[in-house]
């Protein structure tokens, strides 16, 4: 077929386990007004992928998997375009179909890599750096003085949170479910890291400050920590509760939050804050920036190819890595 591209993608008919991930070979047409064909080089993995692959977040089927990548432009639709062939460029925010060898990926969803950033690290940090950004910039702007808890803190985007918050000068404390978890939040910046598995969690983080709470707390643990996060959040305080990761928070009744010291509850996601694309291209210009800074790091612990999806998902299940993990197509 002429200009057709031969490409590698990975298809979901069905929900289930990782072997119901499909590796296939198609015709890639040329790209469409207002887009931008990528022959992408590094694909990320999210946990939301095993989510939505597993039924658990349900999607339209048949669908692709993945959400962000890095990519070089070799094709350009008709319509006026700030690229050009040849940019290396990241996306996180273009909808599902990131486990791919070549896409075509609508071009206002596309950020321009600044040449400080390998591809590798773009696509290992990017979604998670990118959620960090409007939690600590846009739902509450972070400054010198803030006492900032978060939770997950050993985890992925905790760890970015907690690095990006010192750097702005905040306290940090940190909570993770275990010993070892607490160890490496330390290790991302946290002053103080608590085991939320213990039953007296929130007194000894109030104790690790002093006696004093949180002006915001990040929860994305919610079932297990989101009372607590109540408790933990300074009079007027923010809780931002952005993930589910034991289960849904439990339901409140308004008045709580009163009696709680008039706090404020919000429930945000990434997609909303980068829906604009030059809100969204400001932003990731603060992640590159925290990325030169040090703030955000980049950590890979495994580099698998696409071949290898079913692979990459039970090594996330089985929860088996400490880092980022990597696909190249």
């Amino acid at each position: 077929m002429k200009n057709f591209t031969d490409a590698r993608v990975v298809r979901l008919t069905t929900f289930g386990g990782p072997e119901v991930m499909e590796l296939q070979e198609v015709q890639l047409p040329p790209p469409a007004a207002g887009e931008a064909q990528l022959r992408q080089t590094v694909i990320g993995f999210n946990y939301i992928d095993v989510y939505q692959r597993s039924g658990k977040y349900p999607l339209p089927l048949p669908t692709g998997l993945g959400h962000e990548a890095v990519g070089v432009v070799e094709k350009l639709g008709d319509g006026p375009q700030d690229l050009v062939i040849g940019d290396r460029v990241v996306y996180m925010n273009a909808g599902v179909g990131a486990y791919a060898s070549h896409r075509n990926v609508d071009a206002t969803k596309l950020v321009k890599l600044p040449s400080s950033v390998s591809d590798e690290d773009a696509a290992a940090v990017f979604f998670k750096a990118m959620t960090a950004q409007y939690l600590l910039r846009r739902t509450y702007r972070v400054e010198a003085g803030d006492i900032v808890l978060v939770h997950a803190a050993a985890g992925g985007v905790g760890q970015i949170l907690c690095r990006w918050a010192r750097g702005l000068g905040a306290t940090v404390i940190g909570t993770a479910g275990s010993s070892e978890k607490c160890e490496i939040a330390r290790s991302a910046g946290c002053e103080a890291a608590i085991d939320y598995s213990q039953p007296d969690w929130v007194d000894q983080v109030i104790a690790s400050i002093g006696g004093r709470k949180a002006r915001v707390v990040y929860d994305s643990v919610a079932k297990h920590t989101f009372m607590g996060s109540l408790d933990c959040a300074a009079p007027f305080g923010l809780v931002v509760l952005f993930g589910a990761a034991s289960g849904p928070a439990p339901e409140i009744q308004p008045e709580l939050l009163n009696k709680k010291g008039c706090l404020f509850l919000t429930r945000p996601s990434v997609f909303p804050h980068n829906a604009d694309a030059s809100v969204m291209r400001a932003n990731a210009a603060e992640v590159f920036a925290a990325m030169d800074r040090g703030f955000v790091r980049a950590s890979v612990a495994a580099r698998l190819s696409l071949d290898e999806v079913s692979a990459v998902h039970r090594m996330a299940e089985a929860r088996s890595t400490a880092g980022s993990i990597v696909m190249r197509p």
